[in-house]
């Protein structure tokens, strides 16, 4: 080890098992192991050769790789290509125009299914309305919709005439909507009524109506999808969709769109409080989004349903709902409710119901289901599972393990188990670098419980210490990825500065965005989390997730987060929050238990100081758990805004439970 090397985050738990891929799969399997060999060798010729082969562009790229104004990259250079036409016309052109490309699930137990002819039909009437509102291309659109199939007609028809969409998460305030409208100058709003939540009525225009109330806005037309037909209040800039997108004319030209032209501005949290506008473009985004939908979850097209549950809000349900899927000419399902509305079994019935065969979800679901028992799942025909994909943050091989065993055995016969269980790829990735970067192939990698493994073909990602050195195997650091990529993200909204000092400034020449990871013996790379969730105990660098998977492999704990709270001793102390599945003997004490488990299982030095165990924890909608919330609460704070949280009576619940 050289005198410069800085020991950046202890690697403390160990995981030794691993499940290759069985011979009848890897013999079927889409990806081969030669594609590492050739993005190896030439690294961009891979990427021009994926960009040819899997989009059909107006007109050639002449230049791969534009570098020469870093940290802003140029992909396939001098290209057209229409984001729309390759998700939904070339499709119906060569053929496949009955394919089902939607089968939409809504949560009171309507349907609807759309094939490709169908879809395309309906994106081109969305692109004629939004151009008879004056929409335009480079014109930017707010979308505010639950998760029904308008939204991804909404998307398309905005990539089709290059206008730029902004979605925004449906579950966030009036004043979250307006922030993002003024920035990004949105001309148009495209919502809903309402939705339906967990059997009710869930209203989302008087949202539109709050945040659009005080003049100053870019907003001209407000169109508004009737969906759970609640009374709405109307104002002049209103239009019901049906009025406006179903009676236009359903023929509309596409024409190419330059590949490095915008296709979208997506949100993120900022950490000073700004949200920022992440920019997307159109020809690198679309190779990278389509090329690991395909690799990652080996798509058969023809025969594959596979189901994103991600909400379109997010970068997730961008890439693998709205883009992807269709460019690739799958079949997918949307599914708009709660996965316990009507019923804890809904997710398990649908996928028994559509014949679903890849099923790509979050830890946090797949962590919930395990706190309700294995018995609802196994009442489900799940036998057309056949790869298994999880996204959002690192699952904790307790969970991984859970999901194989239970979701990827079952084969609907009788409690019988399938004789080789379905493969399970952890996927790292990022609103910024818009398609997955680390990710096992499942024809090709033995797969660990817990680790993302290994960097996609043509994808160049590497651990360092503070200097920015490589640590070695076997140990942590600060993840970067060291070479541009297609799908990366091409600045913030109006603001380039910021963009290079978030992500370009903390390593010469490498891409930084605040993660985590070790690698372990083999190489292989495992997520830690935020480093902005490193605790510093006693001058040891610990990771929260490494502890949080301590305790959840514990069989009592359903649901485990830890946070670090200010110790004049030790720096830091750790501080855990615990949801029970089981209650524990009468007599025990639940906290020693669990302080001693993790003593055993990682160290004496990861033992949390203390444990709170607590009916729930905060979380958003899209299922992340808000630590920042519960290191208040650790450190007798008043705890700051709760505002984005599903549930804004979980901090009442914890503060109640703390006092009992």
């Amino acid at each position: 080890m050289s005198e410069t090397h800085i020991p950046t985050l202890d690697n403390l738990s160990h995981e030794t098992r691993s499940f290759a891929p069985s011979a009848e799969f890897v013999a079927n399997a889409i990806a081969k192991p030669e594609q590492y060999e050739a993005a190896k060798a030439n690294r961009l010729g891979y990427w021009a050769d994926q960009a040819r082969n899997t989009l059909t562009w107006d007109t050639d790229f002449t230049e791969t790789l534009d570098w020469s104004e870093a940290p802003v990259a140029k992909w396939f250079v001098g290209g057209k290509v229409n984001a729309a036409y390759n998700a939904l016309d070339r499709h119906v052109e060569n053929g496949l125009g009955d394919r089902v490309a939607i089968h939409f699930e809504g949560e009171p137990g309507d349907t609807r299914s759309y094939t490709y002819a169908q879809l395309t039909e309906a994106v081109k009437q969305a692109a004629n309305a939004f151009e008879s509102l004056g929409v335009a291309k480079g014109d930017r659109v707010a979308v505010y919709l639950p998760m029904i199939p308008e939204a991804v007609i909404t998307m398309l028809a905005c990539a089709r005439i290059g206008a730029i969409h902004s979605v925004v998460f449906g579950g966030f305030s009036a004043d979250a909507l307006r922030s993002r409208v003024d920035d990004a100058e949105a001309k148009l709003v495209v919502t809903a009524d309402g939705t339906w939540r967990r059997g009710k009525p869930s209203s989302l225009k008087p949202a539109v109506d709050e945040a659009l109330a005080k003049e100053g806005h870019t907003v001209q037309n407000v169109l508004v999808v009737k969906r759970n037909g609640e009374d709405v209040a109307w104002t002049p800039l209103d239009k019901w969709w049906h009025e406006v997108v179903e009676t236009a004319s359903n023929e509309h030209t596409a024409v190419g769109h330059d590949s490095e032209h915008p296709l979208f501005v997506l949100y993120t949290s900022g950490t000073t409080g700004k949200p920022k506008g992440i920019v997307h473009t159109t020809g690198g985004y679309l190779t990278q989004t389509a090329v690991t939908h395909r690799d990652t979850f080996d798509l058969h097209p023809e025969s594959d349903v596979f189901w994103c549950t991600a909400d379109i809000g997010w970068v997730t349900g961008h890439s693998y709902v709205t883009y992807a899927p269709l460019v690739n000419g799958s079949t997918q399902v949307m599914y708009e409710g709660t996965p316990d509305s009507p019923h804890q079994g809904r997710w398990w019935e649908i996928v028994q119901k559509y014949g679903v065969t890849i099923l790509y979800t979050a830890p946090t679901a797949i962590r919930t289901f395990m706190k309700w028992g294995r018995s609802i799942p196994d009442s489900f025909d799940l036998s057309s599972l056949r790869v298994l994909g999880s996204v959002g943050e690192p699952i904790n091989p307790e969970a991984w393990m859970w999901y194989r065993d239970v979701i990827g055995t079952n084969n609907g016969k009788n409690g019988e188990r399938k004789e080789h269980p379905t493969p399970i790829v952890d996927t790292w990735w990022q609103t910024e670098t818009g398609a997955h970067m680390i990710a096992p192939l499942p024809g090709i990698t033995a797969t660990k419980p817990g680790s993302a493994q290994v960097a996609v073909p043509g994808i160049t990602v590497d651990v360092v210490d503070e200097l920015g050195h490589s640590v070695a195997d076997g140990e942590g650091g600060f993840l970067v990825i060291r070479d541009p990529w297609p799908a990366m993200l091409r600045g913030i909204w109006g603001d380039m500065d910021r963009y290079k000092d978030t992500y370009w400034s903390r390593f010469e020449g490498m891409y930084f965005a605040g993660d985590g990871a070790k690698k372990d013996e083999d190489g292989d790379i495992w997520l830690l989390g935020r480093v902005d969730d490193v605790m510093n105990v006693s001058g040891h660098r610990l990771s929260t997730t490494e502890i949080e998977s301590s305790l959840v492999a514990h069989p009592y704990v359903a649901e485990a987060a830890v946070v670090g709270a200010k110790d004049e001793t030790t720096g830091e102390a750790v501080v855990a929050f615990v949801i029970l599945q089981v209650e524990p003997p009468e007599g025990e004490d639940v906290v020693a238990t669990l302080r001693n488990h993790v003593g055993k299982d990682i160290g004496p030095i990861a033992k949390p100081r203390h444990i709170m165990v607590v009916p729930e924890l905060p979380k958003t909608r899209s299922g992340k758990i808000m630590r920042r919330l519960l290191k208040d609460v650790a450190e007798g704070r008043e705890v700051g805004d709760a505002t984005t949280l599903a549930d804004n009576t979980v901090m009442t619940q914890i503060a109640e439970s703390m006092r009992k």
